[in-house]
């Protein structure tokens, strides 16, 4: 009787299979990590950048010096958003007693999920009681979309 030593072909490969699907599982865990880490600090962004321009502005009876160069600079926020997009603020064409942010650059999943996130203190979260996100736009293939949210009065 001859006696066998080691591991067959066939467990090896079980051993590959399983390593394959942990490291596919820890991938998904990874990229969901890298979406929520983007839209927080899109959240963290736009609350400062709000913050900012109310603070500059604050005093003038409208927003309609809203000068990008000029609120970016003094509010020390890059106008670059984490999607490779940037940051715009304007005038509400409507009321200048608003301001718009607008997040560009955004890929279609992205769009879709910044615009169901409650941007709160936001006119449309506000007059909507807060059954609306607040944010706007239209999300469509490729990175070229934009969300856009009012504040003011």
């Amino acid at each position: 009787m001859r006696q066998e030593s080691g591991r067959s072909m066939i467990e090896m490969i079980g051993v590959l299979a399983i390593m394959a699907i942990i490291t596919a599982g820890a991938f998904a865990l990874i990229s969901t990590a890298f979406h929520t880490q983007k839209r927080a600090r899109v959240t963290d962004d736009v609350a400062n950048i709000v913050t900012g321009v109310r603070s500059l502005l604050g005093e003038y009876d409208d927003f309609s010096n809203i000068d990008n160069s000029t609120i970016f600079g003094a509010i020390a926020v890059s106008n670059k958003n984490p999607y490779g997009g940037t940051y715009e603020l304007a005038v509400d064409a409507s009321n200048s007693r608003r301001f718009i942010v607008s997040i560009n650059g955004l890929s279609k999943s992205d769009c879709e999920g910044l615009l169901m996130k409650a941007w709160t203190d936001s006119i449309g979260y506000e007059e909507s009681n807060h059954k609306d996100s607040g944010a706007t736009g239209k999300c469509v293939d490729g990175n070229k979309n934009v969300v856009s949210i009012t504040y003011g009065e």
